[in-house]
């Protein structure tokens, strides 16, 4: 393993021992759910169904051609949001 994938796999697992990876993700869905990115991502989802027929998308289709989109649909300032805690929980805690 790199000493990349070592610190991450490190970082990780000080985020899930102490609450944070799970404060993390609430905060992500809330900032999702109030910018529109969920609504977005649904109607993308409607439109790609009804382009396709639903007796022809898998979950797995429907998962391949949305994935992209809805990362590129996050905005700049969530992603920012979410560095920037991460970055002051690593700071916090600096002894990983």
């Amino acid at each position: 393993m790199s000493k990349e994938a070592q610190m991450r796999a490190t970082i990780n697992q000080k985020l899930i021992e102490m609450g944070e990876r799970e404060r993390l993700k609430e905060l992500l869905r809330a900032k999702l759910i109030e910018c529109g990115w969920k609504d977005q991502l649904k109607a993308h989802c409607k439109d790609v169904i009804g382009e396709k027929g639903l007796e022809h998308v898998t979950v797995e289709d429907l998962v391949a051609e949305i994935t992209p989109k809805g990362r590129a649909l996050v905005p700049d300032s969530v992603k920012k949001e979410l560095l920037q805690r991460i970055r002051a929980f690593l700071a916090q805690h600096a002894t990983l």
